[in-house]
């Protein structure tokens, strides 16, 4: 069953093109007033479709619209690039800091810690 925000904006989406029908029939139409009149209902009809377009997307209803691009992001992507064994710069900038770091610090030889005779 349609949420009836949904079925609310597609029937207010029609009464205005009723309206437009009407002043068409009438002949009213080719005055400033009918053209006007004209105008203000397409407005009004197109506001509530597009409202009820939102509430049909927003439900998945309309997903058959983007079929291609779902397709498209189905398929991986192929690359003729060429791997190479280089590291990437990210590992090179931690090598270069661990070095940093040992020229830094004093490297002792002995496992054992010697202890002061005073």
């Amino acid at each position: 069953m349609l949420p009836m925000m949904l079925v609310i904006s597609i029937v207010m989406g029609i009464v205005p093109l009723l309206g437009i029908a009407w002043t068409i029939v009438t002949g009213s139409v080719a005055t400033v007033d009918g053209l006007f009149m004209s105008l203000i209902l397409l407005t009004l009809s197109a506001v509530f479709f597009l409202n009820a377009f939102w509430e049909l997307r927003d439900r998945g209803a309309l997903a058959f619209l983007h079929k291609k691009k779902v397709a498209a992001e189905a398929t991986p992507k192929v690359t003729n690039q060429a791997t190479t064994s280089v590291a990437p710069k990210a590992t090179a900038n931690v090598a270069a800091a661990n070095v940093a770091t040992a020229k830094l610090a004093p490297v002792s030889k002995d496992a054992t810690p010697k202890e002061s005779e005073s």
